[in-house]
């Protein structure tokens, strides 16, 4: 068993699809502590690694299992630079394994971008954070208070939609839709 990574060598080869690697066109921060868990200079509980992605479990953890996906590229936010869509495709199948690999039948997937949005750490990542049945306290904690929402009319959603395609066509967005 190695202590610092909570792992042994027999568990690395198991839970890694593509043990070790890091893409060649990868950007890292050397100053970023989530890529620094990449390269293997500061200590994680690995459950999951693939060449573009890598999941741990968060320190310190809302419930039990609750895990960190994170792409092997920095970026602060999803736009900010921006990720190369190989390493965010990679990230859904992942969040659908962790869940299963939690072992629980209700869990939440988060992702923030900025501290506004109550991102911590400057590196793109997603919580699977499960919701044990009966442990009200554990997990997130959604209520009508905490997560508000407020009534809209057919022509503010419309002018929202317009909006929104507008940006989107003029990126060049191939699925938006008239």
């Amino acid at each position: 068993m190695n202590p610092s990574s909570g792992q042994s060598s027999a568990d690395s080869e198991a839970i890694n699809v593509d043990a070790g690697t890091i893409p060649h066109d990868t950007r890292l921060d050397p100053n970023c502590i989530f890529c620094k868990i990449v390269t293997g200079e500061a200590p994680s509980f690995k459950v999951y690694e693939t060449k573009y992605s890598l999941a741990f479990l968060a320190k310190p953890p809302v419930s039990h299992g609750h895990t960190l996906i994170i792409p092997k590229y920095h970026s602060r936010t999803l736009t900010d630079p921006g990720i190369p869509d190989e390493f965010l495709a990679d990230v859904g199948p992942i969040m659908k394994k962790i869940a299963v690999m939690n072992g629980e039948d209700s869990y939440n997937i988060i992702q923030n971008n900025g501290r506004t949005a109550g991102q911590s750490v400057d590196h793109v990542h997603f919580h699977v954070v499960t919701k044990p049945i009966g442990q009200a306290s554990q997990g997130l904690v959604l209520t009508p208070e905490s997560w508000p929402s407020y009534p809209m009319t057919d022509d503010e959603y419309a002018r929202d939609a317009a909006q929104m395609k507008q940006i989107g066509k003029s990126h060049g967005y191939p699925g938006v839709s008239d």
